[in-house]
């Protein structure tokens, strides 16, 4: 069955992805996991020293919105490291297409991030 996948794409402010992605893959992901989100692939960008991804999966856009709703409007997320990512980030763009579990699991398996708690 596919499922709905989101990919967040961020433009940080130069210089900061360094510690973006410190609280990242330390706290951030982490936290996510605990709320039930399916974390499939994030880290910096092989593109760009100031861009990021967060790539997640969704049953569907009810789910995406369920789960962020709940997430992102939680006194956990806003009183905790809520300032410390959203301060290092200038902007970003959220996509979501449906993939097939193969292709989820290709992306989750080739995300050293991912795969492994802290970079």
């Amino acid at each position: 069955m596919k499922r709905l996948v989101e990919i967040r794409s961020y433009k940080l402010k130069p210089g900061t992805t360094a510690e973006f992605h410190s609280a990242a893959a330390g706290t951030v992901v982490p936290m996510l996991r605990e709320w039930g989100m399916d974390v499939i692939a994030f880290g910096p960008s092989a593109h760009d020293p100031d861009a990021f991804y967060l790539i997640r999966a969704y049953d569907d856009l009810a789910d995406l919105n369920a789960q962020q709703d709940a997430f992102y409007g939680s006194s956990s997320w806003r009183d905790g490291p809520r300032e410390s990512i959203v301060s290092r980030i200038e902007s970003y763009l959220s996509t979501v297409l449906w993939l097939s579990p193969e292709s989820i699991e290709d992306l989750r398996c080739s995300n050293v991030y991912a795969t492994h708690e802290t970079p």
